[in-house]
């Protein structure tokens, strides 16, 4: 097996919890807890989860924004967390990220020019090609490169952190839920924006996201997470038409389906009770207090990854039955490339 673009292994971050005027110490959150992924040159690696899960923070783990407690990260090999700022500098070229609120970050007072020459100046390096060019590549024109953030629409402001994070040439982008904050049509241009770019400059993504149809639409492999833990991974099309995790089936059951005839008819799975705290999280499997399925063993014993597929992997002790391959998949129900291609060619 080829060594991976980047791997992290049991990353752990903890956030301390102070009350008072003394700032005594009453806890940790268990922000993430215990979380391995691996991601491939060239694909896609989809991360979902319902908020509070602790998608936000592995992006910041993997990108080194933030430190981890415990745990690796690596990029092609190379150690990330014992670098210093200074030896992690010229990593960054090939390690970008695309946050969530482009407002929030980019530069209010810093034209376009400035903001996507900003990454040259960091690295001490001289543009290899026109900041006109590259707004083109994003789909702006090339005057907008003299205007403001605040001039611009958020699917506009969007495009320009995406100009951002490529101008660097990176090899692999971290996506923090990109498209969450736009309209759906906006969101359509934008995922199809990154798909070309993927094609070709033969990037990787981690997408962080909690729309599984967004999801489905973009990436090779997804990770679910629940409490800052990844319960199930599997390929994108084994995870949509045979999810294991009774967790993921809620997930899925979620997503609204376009034909309504199938939407009557499918059942609707109701998850009670809300999402335990991170301050103190239920004994053994942290998914028992709300899954259906909870027996004895899952309050003793906390479920690791194992593998139950090639290729897939699910924590849980007792698992949904897998799936026989169908001709009405998920996606195929619920989530088809042609609404995507329809808004490319309107």
């Amino acid at each position: 097996m080829n060594a991976p673009l980047l791997e992290a292994r049991d990353l752990v971050k903890r956030f301390p919890v102070r009350h008072g005027l003394t700032r005594r110490l009453a806890g940790h959150v268990r922000a993430v807890d215990g979380v391995s992924l691996r991601v491939d040159a060239g694909e896609t690696l989809g991360l979902v989860g319902e908020s509070g899960c602790g998608k936000s923070t592995v992006a910041r783990l993997l990108t080194r924004l933030i430190e981890p407690t415990s745990g690796t990260v690596s990029v092609s090999g190379r150690e990330l967390t014992t670098l210093d700022e200074r030896l992690l500098r010229p990593v960054r070229r090939d390690l970008q990220m695309i946050f969530q609120d482009p407002f929030s970050s980019l530069n209010p007072r810093h034209t376009v020019r400035q903001i996507l020459t900003a990454p040259y100046r960091y690295q001490g390096l001289t543009p290899d090609e026109p900041v006109e060019h590259l707004l083109e590549r994003v789909g702006l024109r090339p005057e907008h490169a003299a205007r403001y953030p605040h001039e611009f629409s958020g699917g506009q402001a969007q495009r320009i952190g995406i100009a951002r994070a490529l101008a660097l040439r990176p090899e692999l982008v971290v996506c923090d839920e990109p498209v969450s904050a736009l309209d759906v049509s906006v969101q359509a241009q934008i995922l199809n924006l990154l798909k070309d770019l993927q094609r070709e400059y033969g990037l990787a993504y981690v997408f962080i996201a909690h729309d599984l149809g967004a999801v489905r639409q973009i990436s090779t492999r997804v990770a679910v997470m629940y409490l800052g833990t990844v319960v199930e991974t599997a390929d994108r099309d084994t995870l949509y038409g045979s999810a294991a995790h009774p967790y993921t089936h809620a997930l899925l059951s979620a997503v609204p389906l376009p034909d309504p005839d199938a939407e009557r008819a499918r059942e609707r799975i109701v998850l009670h009770g809300d999402l335990p705290s991170p301050l103190a999280p239920p004994s053994g499997c942290p998914f028992r207090t709300r899954c259906p399925r909870a027996a004895d063993r899952c309050a003793a014993d906390r479920p690791v990854l194992r593998a139950i597929a090639p290729g897939h992997e699910v924590a849980c002790h007792y698992p949904e039955p897998l799936q026989p391959p169908s001709s009405t998949s998920f996606a195929e129900k619920s989530f088809t490339e042609k609404s995507f291609t329809e808004e490319r060619t309107s």
